[in-house]
């Protein structure tokens, strides 16, 4: 494991800042994956196994191995350079919960966007509403399905309509360094931000 990615002990004369961060993104994007793989606790899960109800809602299409779905969010934990804990929260990705998301994005320094490239208009609501709320900062992070990407950065960046300034990468979400990786890129972002001058 890479020990700049996550650990959970503090170094010594240090003392740890707390940062709740948003994972956000589509139905079955890839969410709930990456808390669960970068969380050095036992995330929390609101995942429910998916009725024949809701499968004539949700597009299974590409994903036709998914039996469960996250209905409120996920919750985990993760140490970042010894000094940094970050508190993960997963929305629900269906539009049927989107209204949960202005509570769980309430006094986040940031968020991720995970995108399923293979589904990009899956996650053009989650763009349009954090572009509406400026304040929180967001990247887009690419999932890796299968091992591949069927665009390159710039076409879905075109594609997606997504700012020149907003970092676009892509990671495997099973993958603890990887998503970790994500995470990071958030912070050197959201802390870019807050560095540039106002007016």
């Amino acid at each position: 494991m890479d020990s700049n990615v996550s650990s959970n002990s503090s170094a010594p004369g240090r003392s740890l800042v707390s940062a709740k961060v948003v994972i956000a993104g589509g139905f079955a994007a890839g969410k709930t994956t990456l808390v669960k793989s970068v969380s050095e606790i036992p995330p929390v899960s609101t995942e429910a196994v998916m009725t024949e109800a809701s499968r004539e809602h949700d597009d299974l299409s590409s994903t036709p191995d998914k039996t469960t779905t996250t209905v409120a969010m996920d919750f985990g934990r993760l140490t970042l350079e010894h000094e940094l804990i970050m508190y993960m929260f997963g929305t629900p990705g269906q539009a049927r919960f989107w209204f949960m998301w202005d509570d769980i994005v309430r006094g986040a320094v940031g968020a991720v966007i995970v995108v399923d490239s293979r589904r990009l208009a899956e996650c053009f609501d989650a763009i349009d509403y954090f572009e509406t709320n400026q304040t929180v900062p967001y990247i887009v992070a690419l999932n890796r399905f299968d091992g591949e990407l069927p665009y390159t950065v710039d076409q879905i960046r075109e594609a997606l309509e997504i700012a020149p300034e907003v970092p676009i990468v892509d990671f495997d979400a099973r993958d603890r360094n990887s998503a970790g990786g994500v995470l990071k890129e958030l912070l050197r972002y959201t802390l870019s931000r807050k560095a540039e001058p106002v007016g």
